[in-house]
């Protein structure tokens, strides 16, 4: 029998460890070839029953110990993603197949995006330029940014990474995926990320102070966006904007209610949502009129007229 709560804990476990695994520069295990009395590292795997070896770089200790480390961290998550679906068999579980429509929007927001990144980033108030955000995400070295602002970039690239994953699109736009965003674009900035608020905060720039976060009710608003009638763009930016007001964890509210939103978007084919960085003064106004509850509007407006791209 199914357990629908497990079964979205074990999807997005999955989904992580699919995203670390592409993360890694090296699939393969580390082979040194001897050439002219030089040697040079490359690495090896068998693809269609053929051995193949891919060039790395000339022999050095560090390079060869990094390949090690990298390979024995391949094993590992491949062991793991294993174990996931043989728990997910037995809970009765079985992926859907995803319809045309929502690959394409897939495909979609995977082209655009760095654009996405870059303007998450801006919303956020990093001081980076567009060059600089896809250097980041290309694991290039930058200067000129903080170390702060740079794992930021690097967060946010985890986070898309992870809601772009199939399974996890097959997963509901809910609580816990949330949670488990928030605890990606948190990553080494607070201790368990993805829980909820324990602590007063303000927001600066409004007179508005958010009411101390109960995760039952935040389990059910949510849950009752996603039962609305609505049309689908009307639910995602609902669900946006609930999750920003209510700042429901420590930080990276924005970023984590923005990228929930994106999943559903792209999870029923609608498009990608972003604030554009031309349009970041506009909607911060706009924005604390909705959280003062004197004009809710407007920001909805934005949000659907300037920050959702279609295709």
């Amino acid at each position: 029998m199914e357990k629908p709560e497990e079964i979205r804990e074990l999807l997005n476990e999955k989904a992580s460890n699919e995203a670390r695994l592409r993360l890694l520069p090296y699939n393969g295990s580390p082979e040194i070839k001897e050439i002219e009395g030089k040697r040079y590292l490359y690495v090896r795997k068998r693809e269609f029953d053929r051995n193949t070896s891919t060039y790395v770089g000339p022999y050095a200790d560090e390079l060869y110990q990094m390949l090690v480390r990298n390979n024995a961290e391949r094993r590992s998550i491949n062991k793991q993603l294993r174990l996931i679906d043989k728990k997910l068999a037995q809970l009765g579980y079985s992926e859907t197949e995803l319809s045309p429509r929502v690959k394409l929007n897939i495909d979609f927001a995977r082209a655009n995006v760095k654009s996405l990144i870059y303007d998450q980033a801006i919303l956020e108030g990093v001081a980076t330029t567009f060059a600089l955000t896809e250097d980041i995400i290309e694991g290039g070295k930058v200067s000129g940014m903080t170390v702060r602002d740079i794992q930021k970039v690097i967060n946010l690239k985890h986070a898309w990474e992870f809601i772009l994953d199939e399974g996890v699109l097959s997963a509901p736009s809910d609580y816990n995926l949330l949670s488990y965003i928030a605890k990606l674009v948190n990553e080494d900035f607070i201790y368990d990320g993805g829980r909820i608020r324990s602590v007063p905060v303000t927001i600066g720039g409004s007179t508005y102070v958010p009411p101390m976060p109960m995760e039952f009710d935040v389990k059910e608003k949510i849950r009752s966006i996603l039962d609305s009638k609505k049309d689908g763009v009307s639910i995602a930016i609902d669900l946006c904007l609930y999750c920003m007001k209510t700042q429901i964890f420590d930080d990276g509210n924005k970023r984590a209610s923005v990228i929930l939103a994106n999943h559903y978007l792209i999870a029923h084919g609608l498009g990608i949502m972003a604030v554009k960085d031309s349009d970041v003064p506009e909607f911060k106004k706009d924005l604390v009129a909705y959280y003062e509850g004197r004009d809710e509007e407007s920001v909805r407006t934005l949000l659907r007229d300037k920050a959702l791209r279609t295709f």
